[in-house]
């Protein structure tokens, strides 16, 4: 079993967002070790060692992050000494790789950077070569401490290299395997209803968990034991029978995108996309060339916030935005067409809608949003969403829906 004990006040504030356990909790599981608890502790000593000793009754292994910089609030050095009851002391290792870490950068060394090379006397030092802060290890009562940085890209490479191959390396063999299916344009709920009879037929010790995010429901297999092949043909073997009863929904697996996918349809098909986006403000071209290599398909976007920007830029019709509105079939039809035309796109892909919190109407709530896509042989399709009242959600599922007319009419 392990733990993961997080430290810092601006976790406990809201200021700053936890992603280092929730990376760090996949890595170990998909690794094959159970992540028994998550804990987020202040920069208090008392705290830190009364997380630690309560850890040590539920886990084997226990990692921390956090508070090993060289300010006064970065205190788990001290915390680790007196609760392994040892004493800082100079490591001239990590002094050496402090001093060359600022010599590269041109920078002097600190008093309180030189301070970064005392260790517990009693740890074993882990080296981290992307940062000035070493990784901790002690070992306990029969217990692993493994103490990091806070700074994700340093957690990451201390984790990579040092933690998981020796966890694996003293493991008994137990693996835990995934499949994950991608699927879209429906809710969890429904999604239920449909593959109910699939999910009862499933194997007792295969687990199924629905994932859900804005426009997207994620479907988990999770086999546990120590024959890997047989588990994942196991899990293919049950997802291909998922995919026959719901092909219409499923646009991908595990952990692409669905920018990532429309973006390999697009240079199979050796074929380019433009966007038009009122609404979403860009954020549908930002996903799309978030994707290395997005150049060879993506043509580029125009962002028409403002209505007088789809008359003057995209050749919307006045008496169509008078008798219709911005946020209208009527509208995004001639965005995409004129996106596609003016971009030179085989496709054009245009989004218009009413995000909030304000601005919505009795006809066209707060939530509503109207997608088009002008096709290669001239057509064009739309559709009205009703998404909900909360603006960067509203953004979210309208970026979602919009790929995904795009892969609809790619697949």
């Amino acid at each position: 079993m392990v733990e993961i004990i997080s430290i810092g006040d601006e976790l406990l504030i809201g200021q700053v967002i936890n992603t280092n356990s929730s990376w760090m909790a996949e890595e170990l599981n998909l690794a094959g070790f159970d992540v028994r608890q998550i804990t987020s502790v202040s920069d208090q000593g008392d705290e830190i060692k009364r997380a630690l000793h309560e850890a040590s009754q539920r886990a084997d292994v226990i990692l921390m992050t956090g508070g090993l910089g060289p300010t006064k609030d970065d205190i788990t050095k001290q915390v680790l000494c007196e609760f392994f009851s040892t004493e800082l002391v100079i490591n001239d290792r990590v002094l050496e790789n402090v001093r060359s870490f600022f010599e590269r950068k041109g920078l002097p060394l600190t008093q309180l950077n030189h301070d970064q090379a005392l260790v517990p006397k009693s740890a074993t030092v882990i080296d981290n070569p992307v940062g000035t802060a070493p990784g901790l290890a002690f070992e306990h009562g029969g217990k692993l401490y493994v103490s990091m940085p806070g700074v994700p890209y340093e957690m990451k490479h201390i984790m990579e290299h040092f933690v998981i191959p020796r966890l694996v390396s003293q493991s008994k063999g137990n693996i835990i395997v995934h499949k994950t299916i991608l699927t879209h344009g429906i809710g969890e709920s429904f999604m239920a209803e449909i593959i109910k009879d699939w999910e009862n037929d499933l194997y007792p010790h295969i687990k199924l968990a629905y994932l859900p995010s804005p426009g997207v429901v994620r479907l988990r297999l999770t086999m546990k034991g120590t024959d890997q092949a047989l588990m994942e043909s196991t899990l293919e073997e049950k997802s291909n029978a998922l995919k026959l009863l719901i092909p219409t929904y499923i646009w991908g697996e595990g952990k692409q995108t669905l920018e990532e996918v429309i973006g390999k349809l697009l240079k199979q098909k050796g074929q380019t996309l433009a966007t038009a986006e009122s609404c979403t403000g860009g954020f549908i071209a930002h996903r799309i060339t978030s994707i290395p290599g997005s150049s060879a398909y993506f043509k580029g976007s125009i962002i028409a916030y403002d209505n007088q920007v789809k008359q003057n830029l995209l050749g919307v019709e006045a008496n169509t935005l008078d008798e219709h509105g911005a946020v209208s079939s009527q509208t995004v039809e001639q965005m995409a067409v004129s996106a596609k035309k003016l971009l030179n796109a085989d496709y054009g892909l245009s989004v218009s809608g009413i995000a909030g919190p304000d601005g919505g109407t009795t006809d066209k709530p707060v939530g509503t949003v109207w997608i088009a896509l002008a096709r290669p042989d001239g057509s064009v399709v739309s559709k009205k969403f009703l998404f909900g009242d909360q603006r960067q959600r509203n953004i979210l599922r309208a970026a979602n829906a919009a790929l995904a007319m795009v892969f609809i009419a790619l697949r």
